[in-house]
């Protein structure tokens, strides 16, 4: 592998002027080519690199066995890295504790965010609302882990900028409750989402879905890609507001059908393959990586947004 000496001579000397920054403000302030300037931040001896948060499952089609971690390594290096000079562990250490408050911040914030959508919703469902022990609502993605962001990005259908991560709900329902309400529900659910995404003092995505216990069950099948995904997002999941009881019983089904053993195990594949996708980046010529290799750099939803 060889290194761009010229690129290193500008970010040590971006990083004196400055202190420590984050990928996207590096490229941000030199313009240019992300897993380029990832390379040379991870060869270069004159700088230290800090990564912030954790690592944690994704499902993609697109890798075999479907296994590979979250935050990928472009949105790692953009939003939870910090670059410093080699020898400069002090400046990284105060760097690294603001951001991490930041992303922790960020996380709760969204977070009050969907628990105030979920009291809204029962108020104005309150007439038809199931009793209690009927019903809960399941929060995921990047909340759980505290690692939220608020880099704006496109939202996919609509092309409208967001404020970053965005807001994972499952909403399960006891196999009782009507499908009448469970479809009142989702359009109210809907409508929020819409709402949230639309307007300029928040726009915030919400990505939802609405089920009763039967889908849950047929989910836990675990056979194909869909469920799979679903199966994750529940293994992750905490309780957001509503029935422990619903809660606590799927959570118990995924051990009880060996998923959670299942999914620990993909994790470590993950890993794996994390590992060897950073060292082929790191270890071929830059020229012969080719477009299909970025792949492992970063997600097909971020192609779009990265390029």
């Amino acid at each position: 592998m060889s290194l761009d000496k010229d690129m290193e001579g500008k970010l040590v000397k971006i990083i004196e002027e400055r202190g420590p920054l984050t990928g996207s403000e590096i490229i941000e302030a030199l313009r240019v080519k992300p897993l380029a300037l990832w390379r040379t931040c991870r060869q270069s001896e004159a700088l230290e690199v800090r990564r912030i948060g954790s690592r944690y499952l994704r499902l993609d089609r697109k890798v075999e066995g479907f296994a590979r971690l979250s935050p990928s390594i472009l949105r790692e290096f953009m939003t939870y890295t910090l670059v410093g000079l080699a020898g400069g562990a002090q400046s990284l250490d105060l760097r690294a504790d603001a951001t991490t408050r930041h992303i922790r911040e960020v996380s709760r914030a969204k977070l009050a965010l969907a628990l105030r959508i979920v009291e809204g919703l029962r108020s104005r469902l309150s007439k038809d609302w199931p009793s209690e022990g009927r019903i809960c609502f399941i929060i995921a993605g990047d909340i759980v882990y505290d690692m939220a962001h608020d880099v704006p990005r496109p939202e996919q259908s609509t092309g409208e900028l967001v404020n970053g991560s965005d807001i994972d709900l499952v909403v399960v329902a006891d196999d009782s409750v009507s499908r009448d309400f469970l479809k009142s529900l989702d359009e109210a659910i809907y409508r929020e989402k819409y709402y949230t995404l639309i307007s300029p003092s928040v726009r915030e995505e919400i990505d939802y879905v609405v089920k009763d216990m039967e889908r849950v069950k047929e989910q836990l099948l675990f056979d194909t890609f869909k469920r799979m995904v679903a199966c994750k997002i529940l293994h992750e999941g905490r309780l957001l507001s509503g029935s422990q009881s619903i809660f606590d019983e799927i959570k118990a089904m995924l051990v009880s059908r060996g998923l959670t053993k299942r999914l620990t195990q993909m994790e470590v594949q993950a890993k794996k393959f994390r590992q060897k996708s950073e060292e082929y980046l790191l270890n071929n010529e830059l020229a012969k990586i080719s477009r299909d290799d970025l792949n492992l750099f970063y997600t097909t939803e971020e192609s779009e947004e990265f390029e």
